[in-house]
């Protein structure tokens, strides 16, 4: 989250000029600094993240060369290790308010509870997602006496141990938010963030029972990003509690070079919007940093925006196939309590969440981009691969590509599933589809048997 973004107005989200994503990974323009970043002001100028042109790398894998051991590429692309505490062996799912409500007053324990019972009801807890994850404005905006967060007065009168235990009792897993500043990036009126008090924040956290923290940069006074994400690692290390920690610097500091030993994953970006052109241009900064991925440790390109209203349905259907195969985690961002027949149809496509959730947990790497005409290709645990025809343009495409580009040996046939139509096929080693506009054709591949 960046400061000056604003809630939703009925179920569309107005854009602010921090609502659409930095140009600040993979070689794109870097933002300015969030240094001193104040809630409430445009310190972070704006970018268009539909003006992405910068030409994605593309992976051949019967061509790439292996660059030479010790050499500055075979750094760059060796994937990092872990923190090494089993958290997070797949992109984590779940649940956080933020994209739909921000911090209107429907955000509340009753919401929570909502959201909760709907996983269960829905099947989606059965589809994989786990965690029921709060954002900015949970606690008052002063501490008590003695130091401690105070769970604001109204919308969680039960306090955070209550809605914690509700949510276990479910079978699932709560996550909560704060920043490393100051104070969070809401200013309406917020809630203090935990720098300075890291340890005291990872205690209470602890001791309500919380499995996930999203750890945003607001307000961070210029401390250094490594050294203030550090102080939480060892703080939530030292409470003896699993808590899977996101780091969210907004990619500013290039955390896929340094925090897979520090945190779970890592903002790429900055903070999606429901449009287009915003989910476009996230995508094309996250895309190239699949090597960083892995077991453990993800590249997270934001939250889901799938249900709220501001995309078509095909354009929410690419947005979740290319999250998937990008093995970016899967945090829905609308309000399930309202949620349409076609919006829970994407989300609890199992099919789809087995692509991101395969246990080899690679990310997947572009095979090629040709006018606005994309295949990616995800290597699979059992040797299959997801291939992705992944129209951008505004009009239908014929995109086509070959088992083998795709990274797949060489076979007399392979079978051909698609996972939105759910329909199997065979294949003597083309793999194309007619795509429609802004749509996404999804496939696992593999030879015949």
């Amino acid at each position: 989250m960046r400061p000056t973004v604003l809630r939703r107005a009925t179920r569309k989200r107005l854009v602010s000029a921090l609502g659409t994503a930095l140009l600040c990974g993979a070689g794109l323009a870097a933002p300015a600094s969030a240094a001193n970043s104040v809630p409430g002001t445009d310190s972070v100028p704006a970018a268009n993240p539909a003006a992405v042109t910068n030409p994605v790398p593309v992976v051949n894998p019967e061509t790439a060369a292996t660059p030479a051991a010790g050499s500055p590429q075979a750094d760059r692309q060796a994937a990092p290790h872990a923190p090494g505490d089993g958290l997070a062996l797949t992109p984590p799912m779940g649940f956080n308010n933020w994209n739909s409500t921000g911090c209107g007053p429907e955000f509340n324990e009753e919401m929570v509870k909502g959201i909760a019972d709907i996983f269960v009801e829905k099947g989606l807890k059965d589809a994989g997602y786990e965690y029921v994850n709060l954002d900015d404005c949970w606690a008052e905006p002063q501490r008590d006496g003695d130091g401690k967060l105070v769970p604001h007065h109204e919308r969680f009168p039960s306090g955070i141990k209550a809605v914690a235990d509700y949510v276990h009792d479910k079978g699932l897993k709560l996550g909560i938010y704060t920043s490393a500043g100051t104070h969070t990036c809401n200013n309406s009126p917020g809630m203090p963030g935990a720098l300075g008090h890291e340890e005291s924040d990872a205690r209470q956290f602890a001791d309500w029972g919380v499995d996930y923290l999203k750890y945003d940069n607001c307000n961070n006074q210029g401390v250094p990003a490594r050294e203030r994400y550090e102080t939480m690692r060892a703080a939530l290390e030292k409470t003896g509690r699993d808590i899977v920690y996101s780091i969210c610097e907004w990619g500013e500091n290039k955390p896929w070079e340094w925090a897979a030993g520090v945190g779970h994953l890592w903002r790429t970006t900055g903070d999606i919007a429901d449009n287009w052109g915003s989910m476009l241009g996230i995508m094309k900064q996250n895309l190239p940093l699949a090597p960083y991925a892995g077991p453990g440790h993800w590249n997270d390109p934001d939250m889901l925006e799938v249900g709220n209203g501001g995309m078509t349905d095909t354009e929410y259907r690419t947005h979740f196939s290319m999250w998937s195969v990008m093995a970016a985690p899967l945090l829905i961002g609308s309000d399930l309590r309202e949620a349409d027949g076609a919006t829970l149809e994407i989300l609890g496509n199992k099919e789809v969440v087995a692509v991101d959730q395969d246990a080899l947990g690679k990310q997947g790497e572009v095979v090629s981009q040709d006018g606005g005409r994309w295949v990616v290709s995800k290597e699979m645990a059992d040797g299959s691969r997801a291939v992705a025809l992944f129209n951008e343009t505004g009009q239908e495409q014929s995109i086509a590509t070959t088992a083998t580009e795709a990274g797949l040996p060489q076979a007399d046939s392979y079978d051909v599933r698609d996972l939105w139509k759910h329909q199997d096929s065979t294949s003597t080693g083309e793999i194309s589809a007619t795509v429609p506009a802004h749509g996404t054709v999804l496939v696992r591949v593999g030879p015949a048997e």
